[in-house]
């Protein structure tokens, strides 16, 4: 691509113009193909993530139970209060 400074700007140009592949040359090896090989760890990760993404999006069953101790006026304790606030000051620390 050439630029002659901002006024003198042309059009577009084909993108495959001078790399153009033309076949295998005389005396040049092909290169192999790109291999992957993964971990034990990835791979128990990404069994992981898959089972993960068949968890339903949400729990409903630990939602009702947390409506009705926060309806009955049970889940608001001192202990929850104090602990949520330890978490708070231990993150803005």
């Amino acid at each position: 691509m050439q630029i002659y400074g901002p006024t003198h700007i042309h059009g577009p140009q084909p993108l495959g113009a001078p790399h153009v592949y033309r076949g295998e040359r005389a005396g040049v090896q092909p290169r192999a193909p790109d291999e992957l090989s993964l971990s034990a760890t990835a791979l128990e990760s990404e069994r992981l993530i898959e089972a993960a993404r068949l968890l339903p999006a949400i729990r409903q069953d630990r939602v009702d139970r947390l409506r009705a101790a926060i309806a009955s006026g049970t889940y608001e304790t001192e202990e929850r209060l104090s602990k949520a606030l330890d978490a708070l000051l231990e993150e803005l620390a």
